[in-house]
């Protein structure tokens, strides 16, 4: 029986809150596959402090058979206030966590791995956990593709955690090219189904298709390139107005950039969807949501985001 991994992350966050209220959701089965990566004595202070009744065990590999505990791989930690934990200290708790997530998953062992929220500024690295996990899977030519999905539609940014300034200086129609594929072909290999794509322009009113526009150097020859290998795409499609109805018609949109997408899909479904990296040797998900430092300790957190991402690896067993 292949092992789910969850990383608790970033301990100043509401993963714990929602770690515990998955797992309550969950029948004994689905908890027994389940191995969280994180440190014994701060997640049993932070649910004493939440009043959360759970049992905790530690674990020292995912070879060890618990009946109904929550399984614990211990990384170590320095901290006094569970929920206040000083950035080097975190920084430091996470990088380890990633690194024992990421040699497992590799040892085929795993269905996959899934890791809380954090605090990205942790990572100490300029992007995202899509490409710090693609850099340790030594991954090369931006084939690593973020894929925000819910059973309803997926979306995708081309250009990932960007800032806004540098997004024309990054499209090529390479770069469009490599992330298509690596779309159409999980969807074939999960799917088995060539997936209709629709891809957005970059400008508004994608420029009126001027002649130096990036739709029209970049977006269109790459859409041509596409068809001809039989990828079935669309576009570009006008940004402002495809999420007010004409995103029915699509398997999973693509943008240009990072907000193009997420924020029109979060405002149609909130929370419900998952943020799966495309192009590793393995699965990796999270909750496409932060770490909600605001609402800290409130037990007001919504779970369904990081119970999706279980019952997603559930039916990958």
């Amino acid at each position: 029986m292949k092992k789910i991994l969850i990383i608790s992350a970033d301990p100043n966050s509401i993963n714990s809150e929602l770690i515990y209220k998955c797992w309550k959701s969950l029948d004994v089965k689905k908890r027994n596959k389940i191995y969280l990566i994180s440190n014994y004595e701060l997640l049993k202070k932070q649910f004493k402090i939440l009043k959360y009744p759970i049992q905790l065990i530690k674990v020292n590999n995912i070879e060890e058979k618990v009946n109904n505990k929550l399984k614990i791989i211990n990384i170590n930690i320095k901290f006094k206030d569970p929920f206040n934990v000083d950035i080097k200290d975190s920084s430091l708790f996470i990088k380890k966590s990633f690194d024992l997530a990421h040699t497992l998953a590799l040892s085929g062992k795993v269905i996959g791995i899934i890791n809380c929220p954090l605090d990205k500024k942790l990572l100490k690295t300029k992007n995202g956990v899509t490409e710090f996990l693609a850099s340790k899977g030594k991954i090369k030519n931006n084939t690593e593709v973020m894929l925000i999905k819910n059973k309803k539609l997926a979306v995708s940014p081309i250009t990932t955690h960007l800032d806004l300034k540098n997004v024309p200086k990054k499209l090529s129609v390479s770069l469009i090219i490599k992330k298509i594929k690596t779309i159409n072909n999980w969807y074939k290999k999960n799917y088995h189904k060539k997936p209709n794509i629709g891809i957005l322009g970059l400008n508004p009113h994608n420029a009126e298709f001027r002649k130096n526009s990036e739709e029209v150097k970049i977006i269109f020859p790459a859409i041509k390139r596409l068809k001809k290998e039989g990828i079935k795409i669309l576009g570009p499609l006008v940004a402002d107005t495809v999420f007010i109805k004409d995103y029915k018609n699509y398997d999973i949109i693509v943008g240009m950039y990072h907000d193009q997408v997420l924020t029109p899909f979060k405002t149609i479904f909130k929370f419900d969807a998952i943020n799966i990296t495309l192009g590793l040797k393995y699965l990796r998900l999270s909750p496409d949501h932060g770490v909600a430092k605001n609402i800290i300790k409130k037990k007001i957190a919504d779970k369904i985001s990081l119970l999706r991402c279980i019952e997603f690896l559930l039916k990958k067993q």
